[in-house]
C-alpha cells in the first residue's frame, strides 16, 4: 500500500492507498514545524491500527510540500516507521508526467502540481483547477496536461481573519452561504461580502482565464470550502475533494520502482 502525505500551510494529510487505487483511511493534522518525526509516527500508527491495518503493510511513500521545514520530519517518518524512501515532489529525479510552462518552474507549489496531474488523469483537459486552502489558487492545464499558469488570491479564511484582526469593530465570523446579498447586520454584511464577493471573484477570473486561453474550460475544484462555493456557482463543474491526493497516486505510479524498501543494514 502507498502512504501519500499532503502537507500545506495549514493541514497535512496522510492518506493510505491500496493497490487498486482506493483510499484505504485518511487522516489530518495541523502543520507543525516543530513536529518531530517519532510524534508523526506514533500519532499515525496509532490511528492506522484504530482503522484496523498495520504500518508493516506500507510498502512505498510519496511527499508532496509546500512547507520546507517539515519536509525533513516527514522523510525521517517514512524511512523509521514505514521502512521506505519517500518519492518527492518536485524533486529532479521525480517524473511528473507534465512539462511546467511559466518562467520558473521550481516555483509552482507540490501541490499544484500533484494536483495538475490528478486533474489531468481523472477529467482530461484543457481544465482549470480551484484549490481553496490556506490561498485561493486558480491552475491552468492545457490539452496535453501540462501545467500551464495559474493565479494566487488571500484563502477565504485568511481574509476573513485579516478582516477581523484588521478592523477593530468588525467580530470574527464563520463563512456561509447567505441567503441575501445585502446584510441588515455587521455578521451578514462580512459573510456576504466574503461569499459573494469570492463567488464574483471566481466567476470573473474563470471568464477571462478562457478568454486569454482562447478556449472553453472544466473547472474543478478542491480543497476544504471547494463544495460549499462549487454548489453556488455555475462556474465551478464539479468538486473532488480527493484531487491532490489523486494527483500523488498518479505521479507514484508513473515513478514506481518495484523494491522501493530501503536494504537491510549490514
Amino acid at each position: 500500500m502507498l502512504l501519500a502525505i499532503d502537507s500545506g500551510n495549514t493541514n497535512i494529510v496522510f492518506a493510505v492507498f491500496d493497490d487498486g487505487g482506493g483510499i484505504r483511511g485518511q487522516w489530518r493534522f495541523s502543520t507543525d514545524s516543530e513536529r518531530t518525526a517519532d510524534e508523526f509516527g506514533v500519532w499515525l500508527t496509532q490511528l492506522m491500527r484504530l482503522d484496523g491495518f498495520e504500518g508493516g503493510e506500507i510498502s512505498a511513500s510519496i511527499i508532496a510540500t509546500v512547507v520546507p521545514a517539515v519536509l525533513f520530519n516527514l522523510k525521517t517518518l517514512c524511512r523509521k516507521y514505514f521502512d521506505c524512501d519517500p518519492l518527492v515532489v518536485g524533486e529532479a529525479a521525480v517524473d511528473l508526467g507534465l512539462q511546467v510552462l511559466v518562467e520558473r518552474p521550481e516555483d509552482v507549489g507540490a501541490d499544484r502540481l500533484a494536483n495538475a496531474a490528478g486533474a489531468h488523469e481523472h477529467y482530461g483537459g484543457p481544465l482549470i483547477v480551484v484549490d481553496f486552502g490556506t490561498a485561493t489558487t486558480f491552475d491552468i492545464i492545457d490539452a496535453d496536461g501540462n501545467y500551464y499558469g495559474g493565479i494566487i488570491a488571500p484563502g477565504v479564511n485568511l481574509s476573513l481573519e485579516a478582516l477581523h484582526m484588521a478592523a477593530a469593530q468588525l467580530p470574527r465570523v464563520a463563512i456561509g452561504r447567505p441567503e441575501k446579498v445585502i446584510g441588515k447586520n455587521t455578521v451578514a454584511a462580512m459573510q456576504s461580502g466574503m461569499f459573494w464577493g469570492y463567488i464574483g471573484m471566481i466567476e470573473g477570473l474563470i471568464r477571462r482565464i478562457c478568454d486569454e486561453f482562447g478556449a472553453e474550460m472544466k473547472v474543478i475544484a478542491t480543497g476544504g470550502l471547494a463544495r460549499l462555493f462549487a454548489q453556488s456557482t455555475n462556474g465551478i463543474r464539479l468538486s473532488d475533494p480527493d484531487l491532490t491526493l489523486k494527483g500523488l497516486l498518479a505521479i507514484h505510479r508513473r515513478n514506481h520502482r518495484p523494491h522501493n524498501h530501503r536494504p537491510p543494514a549490514k
